[in-house]
């Protein structure tokens, strides 16, 4: 779906454009824009263990899930059978959602200047989350940090993790490129 030309582009993809890709290029010396990381997506991923008792757990997180990222979220279902935890393969054990471009920019922008500094006594997000390869993973421990969450709705309160995916090859580029649109990391 093309978004029309009266839309308005959201301000991170502006700020990437304007000024994140000349800064990337002059900091690691790409020769070519094409070259410069930007993200890919952003996946986030609400595991509810509660739900193999109460189906009503798994709807309460996929509409949770649904209402902050603005995308209609997926039940994940179990891949094998765990009897310790009464898990038969098929079940239905979380929900997540996968965000690209334009959703992506939104939703990172809420991320970052709306729902991270609402966390109770906030220090920063930490840098190890990356994996090696320019992804970074960061643990959100209360969904009711996000605005749009109404809290009198809320059955119970559930963290989730929020993946966000680069084309950065290391953790160093990945890391220049996160800091640049805005996120947190604790001070060192």
């Amino acid at each position: 779906m093309e978004k029309s030309k009266k839309a308005s582009v959201p301000r991170l993809l502006v700020r990437y454009r304007k000024e994140i890709i000349p800064h990337l290029m002059k900091r690691f010396g790409y020769k070519n824009v094409m070259q410069v990381p930007k993200l890919t997506k952003i996946v986030l991923n609400m595991g509810v263990g509660d739900a193999t008792q109460d189906a009503k757990y798994l709807e309460g997180g996929v509409e949770d899930l649904s209402i902050i990222s603005g995308q209609k979220a997926v039940v994940t279902k179990a891949k094998k059978a765990i009897s310790n935890f009464k898990l038969r393969e098929g079940m239905s054990i979380g929900c997540c959602v996968t965000l690209r471009k334009w959703q992506m920019y939104e939703f990172f922008d809420r991320l970052v200047n709306m729902a991270i500094p609402r966390v109770r006594d906030f220090r920063g997000v930490n840098e190890n989350g990356f994996d090696g390869r320019g992804n970074y993973t960061l643990g959100i421990r209360e969904q009711i940090i996000f605005p749009e969450i109404n809290y009198d709705k809320v059955v119970k309160i559930r963290g989730f993790n929020v993946t966000i995916v680069t084309s950065a090859r290391t953790d160093e580029e990945a890391y220049e490129l996160l800091k640049e649109f805005g996120m947190p990391f604790r001070k060192k």
